[in-house]
């Protein structure tokens, strides 16, 4: 009871102290951080949105992650922290506790909060530090810094317009910052207006979801290239008709698209990148890699058209050669050789971690070729081969060769082609009784996780389900 009882007794007094709002206000000025800081907490449940104005006005920290307090978007708690900031760029305003040049607006959990816990010292790093966590020493010296996640579509939530609109007034006082921004298909020339707000080189990661055209996509190029200090990327063009065709033979398109790719010479720091259904880079994706000035930690082509020269270009791209996560999923490899992919595969044996190369049609005789090289990938923890198309003898073999797979957490693999008829549905009995065989191989070899066989979706004659077989078989719903 002892140990419930003080908490208990500060929340009660905070509690009487924020009934009188205007004495808090004319207080703050002398107020200890610590009570600072749950005070302004408090006022955030509450929702005194005098006392938020006044307190972000006052700020006695260089770092404050309002963001985190944020959990919904609410225009009215929005309002009272921009008009705290307009306080402070006030000149008929005058605090000499203001200490604020970061302004957190990300929603994301923050430790900075965990306040009343007997570790609270240690779980807050100090506001120096968040500072410089999210930027450069020498931005500290500039304009207040306002940090603020932008998804961006043709249709603005209330909250996001709201304060692009104040943005676009202050954008000379203050130092607008993005560090992920996501775009949907927007006018270019909205997006192209937005972008003027923000400091780009400030931009960790950055999706693409866009229908734009390449003439559009190169006049994006500037403005892409300027993200310097980009980390993660991810192009997925949402509409198929954007991008009808797959080779890109005239000389405007050509330029448009080297324009574009262009750019990846100019990141610093770009460890992922994710491109999905971009049938356009196609014959490029080789120029991409060339351009890159930084290994990558992860390479995900999704629903993409490749080629063979693609392919080749995995051995001797150095780009690569320090990958932890490898996913070619939904890209058709049936037809292509795939010797230089086991010869990647052979540089990265001691990063890779996780491996995805589901629904590709790969048969056979491409699980032989990347065998060896997969044998001696001792640090994956991950793996998925579903909706490939191979043989019992083969899963058998390749299962016999993972004895090095110690780390390997979740598995997945297809359903043998033995286990359909020529319509291609699946028998339940042969599929329980061919998986568990396959089980029995792998027993012998290390003791399985997370592991499951699955056949191709549509199999079961009765409800098109598909069955999936784990720990025991799980049938189709049927």
């Amino acid at each position: 009871m002892s140990v419930q009882t003080p908490p208990k007794l500060q929340k009660l007094a905070i509690q009487t102290l924020m009934r009188n709002e205007a004495e808090v206000i004319s207080s703050l000025e002398e107020l200890p951080p610590l009570l600072f800081q749950i005070l302004f907490k408090e006022a955030f449940i509450v929702r005194q949105t005098n006392l938020i104005k006044a307190m972000v006005a006052t700020w006695p920290e260089t770092y404050l992650p309002v963001g985190s307090l944020m959990k919904r978007p609410d225009m009215e708690i929005l309002q009272a922290v921009q008009d705290g900031v307009d306080m402070r760029l006030n000149r008929e305003f005058y605090t000499r506790r203001g200490k604020l040049q970061v302004l957190d607006m990300r929603n994301v959990h923050h430790a900075y909060w965990n306040v009343g816990n007997d570790n609270d010292y240690s779980a807050r790093t100090s506001d120096k530090e968040q500072a410089e966590k999210f930027l450069p020493r020498y931005a500290l010296r500039q304009h207040l810094k306002v940090i603020f996640p932008l998804s961006l579509a043709s249709r603005q939530s209330e909250s996001n317009a709201f304060f692009l609109n104040w943005a676009q007034q202050r954008k000379r006082l203050l130092y607008f910052c993005c560090i992920k921004m996501k775009i949907w298909p927007i006018a270019f020339q909205d997006i192209r207006d937005i972008l003027k707000i923000f400091h780009l080189e400030y931009i960790r990661e950055l999706e693409l979801n866009i229908d734009w055209t390449l003439l559009e996509l190169k006049y994006f190029a500037p403005y892409f290239g300027k993200m310097k200090n980009l980390r993660k990327f991810m192009l997925s063009p949402i509409h198929k008709e954007t991008y009808p065709i797959t080779n890109v033979t005239r000389v405007t398109d050509v330029q448009c698209l080297d324009k574009f790719i262009s750019q990846f010479s100019k990141f610093n720091c770009l460890q992922h990148i994710c491109l999905k259904r971009v049938h356009i880079i196609k014959d490029k994706m080789n120029q991409v890699l060339g351009c890159l000035r930084t290994p990558l930690e992860t390479l995900s082509i999704i629903h993409c058209q490749i080629s063979q020269a693609f392919v080749d270009s995995f051995s001797c791209s150095r780009s690569l050669f320090q990958l932890k996560h490898l996913e070619i999923k939904g890209v058709t490899l049936d037809a292509f050789d795939l010797t230089h992919l086991r010869g990647l595969l052979e540089k990265v044996v001691d990063s890779l971690g996780t491996l995805d190369l589901s629904q590709c049609h790969m048969k056979d005789s491409h699980v032989n070729v990347l065998l060896p090289a997969l044998t001696q990938c001792s640090q994956l923890t991950d793996v998925n081969f579903c909706y490939n198309d191979f043989s019992m003898p083969t899963l058998k073999d390749l299962l016999e060769h993972t004895v090095n797979w110690r780390k390997i957490n979740v598995e997945e693999y297809p359903a043998p082609l033995e286990c359909y008829d020529e319509l291609n549905h699946a028998s339940r009995e042969r599929f329980a009784q061919l998986c568990e065989e396959l089980m029995d191989t792998l027993r012998q070899v290390r003791q399985p996780k997370n592991i499951s066989f699955a056949t191709v979706a549509n199999t079961c004659p009765k409800c098109r389900g598909k069955y999936v077989y784990g720990h025991g078989a799980k049938l189709c719903s049927c």
